[in-house]
């Protein structure tokens, strides 16, 4: 009888540290969720200031413009990761087309505020890959865990789910740029 006793007591310990261990990847992943939410919503404040500096000296490229606008509006509405990812890298695409507006004004290349604006945009875009990277990581950490043994059979068992990875959607951003040598 003290033999079984002793054989639940350490499967009911074995079973908490497990079930501790999901719980503390759980909420790592969440709180890395969290950290590229906190990055989008500093590239999302900083987009009105871009549109409205850029707006002053390229009128005619509206389209751009309205493309980026409706871009954050669209991906401040998304709750589900792989749709506000895909969402995510459509609106980095259109931020760098609006930059490379700039090129063909001086005068807005020139422009202080401008240049602090492309400054605080590139810093940014640096903190969104490290907070992706982080993410990433810590999902993967989680979904590892959650198919090992023995973790898997308390994982399924209490309903953990597997996490989402912050993929890039367009296969072509993962092929290397192409080089000619003339």
């Amino acid at each position: 009888m003290f033999e079984l006793t002793l054989i639940v007591v350490v499967l009911l310990i074995v079973g908490i540290w497990i079930f501790n261990r999901l719980i503390k990847d759980r909420n790592q992943v969440l709180a890395a969720w969290s950290d590229i939410d906190v990055q989008l919503k500093r590239r999302h404040d900083l987009i009105p200031q871009l549109v409205t500096t850029v707006k002053t000296y390229a009128n005619y490229e509206k389209a751009t413009m309205t493309a980026v606008t409706q871009l954050r509006s669209q991906s401040e509405a998304a709750s589900y990761l792989p749709e506000k990812a895909a969402i995510e890298d459509a609106m980095e695409k259109a931020m760098h087309k609006l930059i490379v507006v700039a090129e063909d004004y001086p005068d807005l290349k020139a422009d202080q505020n401008f240049r602090q604006l492309q400054q605080e945009l590139s810093d940014l875009e640096d903190h969104i890959q490290y907070a992706r990277r982080f993410y990433n990581g810590s999902v993967r950490i989680l979904n590892t865990r959650m198919q090992s043994f023995p973790h898997v059979l308390i994982a399924g068992t209490l309903g953990f789910e597997p996490a989402d990875f912050f993929e890039v959607d367009d296969s072509s951003e993962r092929q290397a740029p192409g080089v000619e040598l003339n």
